[in-house]
């Protein structure tokens, strides 16, 4: 593998990985729960994606169409489950979250919906491939760049420039103290799920379209891909969760170039996660 596939592959990867983790590392940050069941959001982002685009033909409808379900699907599981466990012990919620997780994914297997089988996603012309001096941009990985990039952007924005930010980063570091000031934290973390769930609404969709498939059981290794990069970048750390997605993926690029398929993939990814739980387990930029 030459150092520019090495390069776009690590840039693609750690893009998805970001889209799908940003998420959890949002949720977590405001209230300390590991929100297994955004795995599945990201299913169903992928899947309502899908129906749209086979009914119009179009990849931004689409796009736009699984990002506001997948919003609203992560309201209503804060607003239907977690928010009657903010109070309980940090296991309770846990627990639950990996039970909606199993009971969503088996549900998106059944014959009315997405069925036990792949199906294709074939909006591959979305944006042009691009030629550089040293190599090629595939269509389908100038559209992941190009997005991640726009979320990225938006992101930062959100944080640093709206009143919303600034409610997140208060609730992030005492929520009783956030509320105490005026802050209406039902309505800032109700937004917080939205946003990080139509974020992983839209991964769903890209992934989808990069692989050129989309099938109920899609969520199960970002259910820990994602896991291994909150832990990586440090609990509830938005830059750490950036920092972390790109590490991953160029660790997992690196390793298999270099030694070939001698582990997966995926198995590359809890030999950082084990590395990092021995050596620094706050993460790279947790406290």
């Amino acid at each position: 593998m030459s150092l520019w596939n090495i390069l776009l592959d690590t840039l693609t990867q750690g893009s998805i990985y970001f889209l799908i983790a940003v998420g959890l590392t949002m949720v977590y940050g405001i209230l300390k729960i590991l929100h297994i069941a955004h795995a599945a959001v990201y299913t169903i982002g992928a899947g309502v994606g899908l129906a749209v685009f086979k009914l119009t033909g179009s990849f931004w409808l689409a796009l736009i169409a699984a990002m506001l379900v997948s919003g609203l699907v992560g309201v209503i599981i804060y607003r239907g489950v977690y928010f009657y466990m903010l109070d309980q012990p940090r296991i309770v919620p846990l627990i639950t979250s990996v039970g909606l997780f199993l009971l969503i994914e088996d549900l998106l297997q059944k014959p009315y919906l997405m069925g036990p089988y792949q199906h294709a996603f074939p909006a591959q012309e979305v944006f042009p491939s691009i030629t550089l001096p040293w190599g090629t941009i595939p269509n389908a990985q100038v559209m992941i760049l190009t997005l991640t990039g726009v979320a990225l952007v938006a992101l930062y924005l959100i944080f640093t420039r709206t009143r919303l930010g600034l409610a997140w980063q208060a609730a992030a570091q005492d929520r009783e103290m956030a509320g105490s000031v005026g802050i209406n934290l039902n309505r800032a973390i109700a937004l917080n799920f939205l946003l990080g769930s139509a974020l992983a609404g839209a991964a769903g969709v890209l992934v989808g379209v990069f692989y050129n498939s989309v099938y109920a059981t899609m969520g199960d290794v970002p259910s820990y891909k994602a896991f291994v990069v909150i832990v990586l970048g440090g609990m509830g750390s938005v830059t750490g969760t950036l920092a972390a997605s790109f590490l991953l993926a160029f660790a997992e690029t690196v390793l298999l170039a270099s030694v070939g398929y001698v582990l997966p993939r995926d198995a590359i990814a809890f030999l950082v996660l084990i590395f990092v739980l021995m050596f620094r387990p706050q993460g790279l930029l947790g406290r």
